[in-house]
């Protein structure tokens, strides 16, 4: 598995800055958990219970309930419709465990895959990002996200867990450079 990670350019529009960004730091998730062992995304560093396997399985979910739940308005699709939410709110992070690289790396490179394709349509659609998304927030949930609202949020996740990433990477093996 080769992993690219693209530096985002200094000068362009600004859905292709966002886009810059939010690829960059997909790849870094990624790379931050490649040519460790099953058994190694499985560690946590105390004291919290994040690992990188959870974290790869959590942002498969975050890109499909982003992208393709609330953007291009399609109900849940395996794993994310038969998940017991009510009685794991952070299903996605626990049932990570046990999984194998090649699973969870393939769940989140699958769904970023997804979310482009998504993104591509809506843009060619209609290339406001000032408009909402397709499905509106429940009544009295505030206000329906905008497309921009979406794209940024997603840079936002990634960067903070690549933080994360980056802490329990060290805790491993020791790299610092990935």
């Amino acid at each position: 598995m080769t992993i690219e990670r693209a530096e985002p350019p200094y000068r362009t529009d600004e859905v292709g800055m966002l886009r810059a960004f939010l690829d960059h730091y997909r790849a870094t998730i990624r790379l931050q958990a490649s040519g460790l062992t099953d058994d190694q995304l499985d560690q946590a560093l105390a004291p919290s219970d994040l690992t990188l396997g959870g974290m790869l399985k959590h942002l498969a979910f975050v890109e499909d309930y982003w992208f393709s739940y609330n953007l291009a308005a399609h109900e849940p699709a395996p794993p994310w419709d038969s998940a017991p939410w009510d009685d794991d709110p952070d299903w996605d992070w626990h049932s990570a465990s046990g999984a194998t690289h090649a699973e969870l790396d393939g769940l989140l490179a699958a769904a970023i895959e997804r979310s482009d394709r998504f993104l591509d349509e809506a843009l060619a659609a209609d290339p406001d990002l000032d408009r909402r998304v397709a499905r509106p927030r429940p009544p009295g949930k505030g206000e329906t996200a905008t497309l921009r609202w979406v794209l940024v949020h997603m840079v936002e996740e990634y960067c903070r867990h690549a933080g994360h990433a980056d802490l329990i990477r060290q805790s491993i093996d020791g790299a610092t450079d990935v």
